[in-house]
């Protein structure tokens, strides 16, 4: 359903939500390098802030904003259909956005978690290795850079959908994740969204990092 009457701006990500978006996307990059390049101890460290930020995003997705939560945006297969027909407008993550949010915590997580299994042949055991034998562990490690690889098939499937948004239908999905404010249709002017209180997260965040960070301690 287009709109292509008068615009309002509307404020629909919270500030967790938007901090935490950008963060996981600096993180994934900093694995990506670390995980080339070295060094294995900062490439842990990614690993298991990754960890930490998806448990918070878990959680959030029931406390969370509006647009946040998983009942917002997650959806059975007829919405989906009847938003590519152009028959429903969403204001936060459409049903195939809230596919690949959905596809992105569950491989994120599983890729963090083999990378704890993991070795690298020369010096490097990561935390969990010990637990499991050295043919498991190779295992895990193959497992984690095959994961890597389908993670970056799903990052390079998402940036590019938000360029054609933006360059076919001229729907900026990129400003909104920055300022937390979206342009929609001046008959959406009365929607207001709950946001996620940033105490709340702070502290879902925090039980996260310690449960993630706990596992160094194992």
């Amino acid at each position: 359903m287009q709109d292509d009457g008068p615009k309002v701006n509307v404020r629909v990500w919270d500030l967790p939500t938007r901090l935490f978006h950008w963060t996981l996307v600096g993180l994934v990059a900093a694995s990506l390098i670390t995980g080339k390049l070295g060094p294995m101890h900062l490439h842990q460290a990614s690993g298991l802030a990754i960890l930490a930020l998806i448990l918070f995003r878990l959680a959030w997705g029931f406390v969370g904003g509006t647009h946040a939560r998983f009942a917002d945006f997650v959806k059975g297969p007829r919405a989906a259909f009847d938003y590519l027909k152009g028959r429903a407008y969403y204001i936060g993550h459409n049903p195939l956005g809230g596919l690949m949010v959905l596809a992105l915590l569950a491989l994120l997580p599983l890729q963090a978690t083999l990378g704890l299994f993991g070795n690298d042949d020369i010096s490097y055991d990561a935390p969990l290795s010990k637990f499991i034998s050295k043919s498991a562990s190779d295992a895990a490690t193959g497992w984690h850079g095959l994961s890597f690889k389908l993670i970056l098939v799903l990052v390079a499937l998402h940036v590019g959908a938000a360029f054609y948004y933006l360059i076919a239908r001229k729907d900026n999905l990129i400003r909104p994740m920055i300022s937390g404010w979206k342009s929609l249709p001046a008959s959406l002017a009365h929607h207001q969204a709950e946001m996620g209180h940033p105490l709340l997260a702070a502290g879902l965040l925090a039980v996260a990092g310690l449960a993630a960070g706990g596992l160094l301690l194992l």
